[in-house]
């Protein structure tokens, strides 16, 4: 068994055990599908309850590092997480911190802007005729005057997905989808009612071209003008819900003012 059995600390014992097992199995020395000893072995060598060890087994389930099986050579087996299983979890998580005010829109720019920049650079060395094609017709479904704000949003996702996908680096992709998936349409939700549609197509067209012409330059100087673009909005947006919460607010009264990260400022 790969797990050290040191003496725990007060702080919950739970939480301390399944971190003890999470380090065992990244690191290796607990291997994929090897089965863990039972509830009551484990509490044994913790010198813990079993509720204690049920709870800590639960926090690994969260974490798709082990799952439960049924019947006589049942018990309880390291997984191996898949990548949507994880790509769920980080959107999850990304999604609450920028809910909680933990990351600003001014950053979620930031970062999807050196990101994508990275992006435009091997997708224009390495796309071929599906991404092209992708990216063609969502630009082709962008300009339909009949989509809603929402298919506009989700059309605007697949379209830099695509543009993400030609970068063939498979680490990019994966960090890539917390951007790309819970980023941006939290963003999107912020600037719908500002932004307007033809000129994001007219930089998703100018994207396009750039990587189909195999020009990173190029392709660089369109995202750089999406970001740019959407930052303002982003600004102007914020500006406009203070001022609709100033006049909102009680007479004699301040509405608290829109927190300055959120703004960027």
């Amino acid at each position: 068994m790969g797990i050290k059995y040191e003496p725990l600390f007060t702080e919950s014992l739970a939480k301390q055990i399944s971190e003890k097992i999470r380090l065992a199995i990244l690191d290796g020395r607990l291997e994929v599908n090897e089965r863990l000893p039972t509830e009551q072995e484990l509490a044994q060598r913790f010198k813990v309850s079993r509720p204690t060890i049920r709870e800590a087994l639960k926090r690994l389930a969260a974490q798709n590092l082990i799952r439960s099986r049924r019947g006589p050579a049942g018990g309880t087996f390291v997984s191996r997480p898949s990548q949507e299983e994880l790509q769920a979890t980080l959107m999850a998580a990304t999604t609450l911190l920028v809910t909680l005010g933990e990351f600003s829109l001014s950053e979620v720019g930031e970062a999807r802007l050196e990101l994508e920049r990275i992006c435009c650079r091997l997708a224009a060395a390495r796309r071929h005729d599906g991404h092209l094609k992708t990216m063609a017709e969502e630009i082709k479904r962008q300009k339909s005057g009949e989509l809603t704000d929402e298919e506009f949003c989700a059309s605007d996702v697949r379209f830099h997905r695509a543009l993400v996908d030609a970068t063939g680096n498979s680490i990019l992709q994966f960090v890539m989808f917390t951007v790309i998936e819970a980023l941006q349409p939290i963003s999107n939700m912020v600037v719908f009612r500002f932004r307007d549609r033809k000129k994001i197509v007219a930089q998703h067209e100018k994207i396009y071209k750039a990587v189909r012409l195999r020009d990173p330059a190029l392709a660089e100087k369109a995202v750089r003008e999406q970001m740019d673009y959407l930052h303002a909005k982003y600004v102007e947006a914020q500006e406009w819900r203070q001022r609709r919460d100033e006049l909102k607010a009680p007479s004699g009264a301040k509405a608290p003012r829109e927190r300055k990260r959120a703004a960027g400022g």
